[in-house]
């Protein structure tokens, strides 16, 4: 994966999120019902973030447990800098859904998924942060 595919991933999902795709999920009107298993647009956006966070955890674990692995300092900082990124965006979509969510859990808007997004997402950026300082301090290895 190449930084002009992740920035790309991360301007997608920025955009899809600004254009009001986790807007209100119950745009029916305030007594209208919804279903436990329906997919709104709020739980939608809390998914890919919390989808996002969770492969910036594994692979921010990689990075952190396999330093000489294709995934960690051998091929430079690849991993921590995935790893950072998909923390990010995690969060971000994560924090988003929560911020404008109007209800608790089971109202429709994500909000549970939205906190999972948020805490994976800090999960992420933790293990990409020492992943990179990892790399930092031991230099590039010899191949």
């Amino acid at each position: 994966m190449t930084a002009a595919v992740l920035v790309g991933g991360i301007t997608l999902a920025v955009l899809l999120g600004a254009t009001g795709l986790g807007g209100p999920a119950a745009a029916d009107g305030p007594g209208a019902a919804i279903d436990a298993y329906e997919l709104t647009t709020g739980r939608f956006v809390s998914l890919v973030g919390a989808l996002a966070a969770l492969a910036g955890v594994v692979i921010g674990g990689l990075a952190l447990s396999r330093p000489s692995s294709r995934i960690g300092t051998r091929r430079g900082r690849l991993g921590a800098t995935i790893a950072l990124m998909a923390g990010l965006v995690g969060m971000a979509l994560g924090g988003y859904v929560v911020a404008a969510a109007k209800g608790g859990p089971g109202t429709g808007y994500g909000i549970v998924g939205g906190v999972m997004a948020l805490v994976m997402g800090l999960i992420a950026v933790a293990l990409g942060g020492l992943a990179l300082a990892r790399y930092r301090r031991t230099g590039r290895l010899s191949s």
